[in-house]
């Protein structure tokens, strides 16, 4: 069996040659809009989750972000540190998750953001989605997501099978961020297929594309236009993106004035607005392997 693991044991089909398992009873029905982050591995996820999730908070929300990559550094730009993972709180216990209280894995970030990392079992060994799954009973028995507005899933590189698949089964809208490039854009194909393999059985949809790190878009608008998907946000290969990691800062945090820096804000602040009122969910047509080398590039 393949698959997040989240505990009741009754198996489902989940596209053909896939099966999954059933969410625990009540993981489902939190108030929060729940996104899930997406995209080949160094291409700003966690970038884009920390931005996003301090430009929900300026809208007044409420934010929780949750990293699920064993590096642990989706929300060190929101902490300014390497936070105790979920795991680590879980082992201190001996895995009795009954003795945890929200202050041993949540962490407060700038303007308010709740920040948890799930972490992971070391390499070669246990399940991805055993920890989101954990993570998410420990959100629940604490009540953190009938009392938050947004939860921001940033979930490790474009891994799409197995564990690292589970936040598909919480979220309601999957973002996926690219850039202008084969290589991003190939690994997108890939998710979207993941993401609509899911949507047969769960709530998740697929809002859009956020691209990042590219000055031009046309490689990835003619990919959406193909398969009918749509494009959110484009942040460009700007150097106060990458200052700002830097800084362990997000960009609403940096205390300079430049055309760059305010067309950034204004593009999570833009972003955010939109996700918060609701995007219409897509139905893309995923290509096969050879359709997209076909596809891409200059004439």
């Amino acid at each position: 069996m393949s698959g997040g693991v989240t505990g009741s044991g009754v198996s489902r089909g989940d596209g053909e040659g896939s099966y999954q398992v059933h969410l625990d009873p009540g993981t489902q029905g939190s108030r929060a809009k729940i996104f899930a982050v997406y995209g080949k591995g160094g291409i700003g996820k966690s970038t884009t989750s920390s931005n996003l999730a301090v430009a929900f908070s300026k809208l007044g929300k409420r934010v929780l972000q949750i990293g699920c990559d064993p590096k642990h550094d989706s929300t060190f730009t929101l902490t300014k540190s390497l936070v105790p993972t979920v795991i680590d709180s879980l082992e201190s216990v001996d895995f009795h998750s009954e003795e945890l209280r929200p202050d041993d894995y949540v962490y407060p970030g700038y303007n308010g953001v709740l920040c948890v990392e799930a972490g992971g079992p070391p390499a070669g060994t246990g399940c991805g989605g055993y920890v989101v799954g954990q993570t998410v009973k420990l959100l629940k028995q604490h009540h953190l997501l009938e009392d938050t507005d947004v939860v921001i899933f940033d979930v490790l590189g474009d891994v799409v099978c197995g564990g690292f698949a589970a936040p598909l089964q919480y979220a309601d809208r999957a973002l996926i961020v690219t850039a202008n490039d084969f290589d991003s854009i190939f690994a997108m194909n890939r998710i979207a297929g993941a993401i609509q393999a899911k949507a047969k059985n769960y709530k998740v949809r697929l809002g859009g594309v956020i691209a990042n790190r590219s000055e031009a878009t046309e490689q990835i608008e003619r990919f959406n236009e193909r398969i009918g998907l749509q494009m959110l946000a484009h942040l460009p290969n700007y150097d106060v993106i990458r200052r700002s990691r830097l800084h362990k800062a997000t960009l609403f945090e940096l205390e300079e004035e430049s055309a760059e820096l305010e067309y950034a804000r204004n593009e999570y602040l833009n972003l955010a607005t939109a996700l918060w009122n609701g995007v219409e969910p897509l139905n893309p047509a995923p290509l096969r392997d050879r359709e997209v080398f076909d596809l891409l590039g200059f004439d």
